[in-house]
């Protein structure tokens, strides 16, 4: 018996002693919440508890505890100083914070790494520049002479210096560049206080969504690539690479989600930020403003390299960085490969997320997304889907005539083939009775005066009564 207490006793004591020295890994991961592009990369990874699902533990992981801490900030200058301090391990920022925060890890003596891309647009939309709602400005030509405030070293802050530039305008004579963040910049837009705001996702369609704003000029009008992604401290990396790859296979996996039930999920990130669910829509819906791809495209690689060598101009750096050593695309592959994906043909496919869809109005399936159009009926818990903006209206006045009411429409501009708010777009009735939109009024007015049309604003081309048009 005393033996047998012995041996019992000495189990005890190792079992202790083993359970005593089992590692604990913390994984702290920065998210911008409210920068919505950064979702598959933090708020839903967070709210869905996906990390958990994809967490090794086997191996020389099968004991291991994990801490994992979230941490929410509203722009990538704070969330890089608590990865530089080490109390972050991931942050999810843009290309030129992005930039920032490899060059500050190099000023420090350590290194991050650009993991991969979340959401972007290789031809840059998204970013973009608003007036008050009030102003008379519809265009960046007319800005000159005008204060302009823009979050500082942001990326919309490279897309306004390639804009003024792009005008041959000296930044020092004719323009007045202030720096406000978007919180300050949405109530001096109320007040008039400034002439125009340049901002990110979605800043510059979220503040025309609230009525108090107007777009003016648009990335895609710059072909500028810009994108959001994620980063990681290069000697977590190094320690627990099978970490970083089960963290990109639960953004990869919030993106499928996403992908499957843009309504719902558009709706789960209005609830934790309260960034309306429309505006979440209008950017990760199908054909949206930007499009979620975590592939190191060459356009993406390219406007790394563009905002190291802005940020270097504007002197926020001095460092050595550059874009092929701050860039490791292994444990992006690594995952996809994981999750059972195609690296290589995700790379070369450039196109938005897809509609697969039947016209609401007419019953027939939608083939060409060049003219597509969509209504949100408040109530109705999925987005109906058109072929044209005509049947779209029509559809919008048979809604609201038996007392339905609209949450948001949604048109395409034709000639930059991004998706708007319709009731901040142009419309142009052609000689054939079809609907044409356009983000810009010089834009409709030129196509006009083309195609013997007629320029419409959102309240008048709602009471038009146009043919519908059949899809394909």
């Amino acid at each position: 018996m005393k033996l047998k207490n012995l041996l019992v006793g000495v189990a005890f004591a190792l079992g202790s002693q083993l359970a005593a020295s089992a590692e604990t890994i913390r994984v702290a991961i920065g998210t911008q919440d409210t920068t919505i592009n950064c979702a598959t990369g933090g708020l839903l990874v967070r709210e869905l508890g996906l990390l958990e699902k994809y967490l090794p533990r086997d191996g020389k992981y099968k004991d291991v505890k994990y801490e994992v801490e979230w941490k929410n900030f509203t722009s990538g200058a704070p969330l890089t100083n608590e990865m530089v301090a080490d109390k972050l391990d991931f942050g999810a920022m843009a290309d030129f914070p992005g930039s920032l925060n490899g060059a500050a890890h190099l000023k420090a003596g350590k290194k991050s790494l650009f993991l991969s891309v979340l959401s972007g647009s290789t031809i840059g939309s998204g970013n973009g520049i608003v007036v008050p709602s009030g102003s008379s400005v519809q265009s960046i030509a007319e800005l000159k002479g005008k204060q302009i405030s823009v979050p500082f070293a942001s990326t919309a802050h490279g897309l306004l210096l390639r804009a003024l530039n792009a005008q041959g305008w000296d930044l020092e004579r004719d323009v007045t560049i202030t720096t406000q963040a978007p919180e300050v910049a949405g109530s001096a837009l109320q007040a008039n206080k400034i002439d125009a705001h340049a901002d990110f996702v979605p800043f510059a369609d979220l503040f025309p969504y609230r009525g108090f704003a107007r777009k003016i000029f648009d990335g895609a009008q710059s072909n500028a690539p810009t994108f959001h992604g994620t980063l990681v401290n290069g000697d977590f990396a190094k320690k627990y690479p099978e970490i970083v790859v089960a963290y990109l296979r639960a953004a990869i996996e919030a993106d499928r989600l996403f992908a499957a039930e843009p309504e719902k999920y558009s709706e789960l990130i209005a609830k934790v930020t309260g960034i309306e669910a429309e505006v979440n829509y209008l950017f990760h819906g199908p054909l949206g403003l930007q499009t979620r791809d975590f592939t190191w495209k060459p356009e993406y690689r390219q406007a790394v390299a563009t905002s190291i060598d802005t940020l270097r101009l504007l002197k926020r750096h001095d460092s050595d960085l550059t874009a092929d050593a701050f860039i490791d695309d292994q444990f992006v592959r690594a995952a996809f490969k994981a999750s059972g994906l195609d690296y290589e043909a995700r790379l070369k496919n450039y196109d938005k997320v897809a509609l697969n869809a039947k016209d609401a109005l007419t019953g027939k399936a939608i083939e060409d997304p060049k003219r597509v159009a969509q209504v949100w009926v408040v109530g109705e818990p999925l987005v109906r889907h058109y072929a044209t903006p005509e049947n779209a209206f029509a559809d919008v006045r048979k809604i609201e005539s038996a007392g339905g009411k609209i949450r948001v429409v949604f048109a395409h501009d034709r000639n930059l083939g991004i998706k708007l708010l319709a009731n901040q777009a142009w419309f142009v009735t052609d000689a054939k009775g079809q609907i044409n939109a356009f983000l810009l009024k010089d834009a409709a007015t030129t196509f006009a005066q083309s195609n013997k049309g007629r320029v419409l604003d959102y309240a008048a081309v709602r009471t038009q009564s146009a043919p519908v048009a059949l899809a394909p």
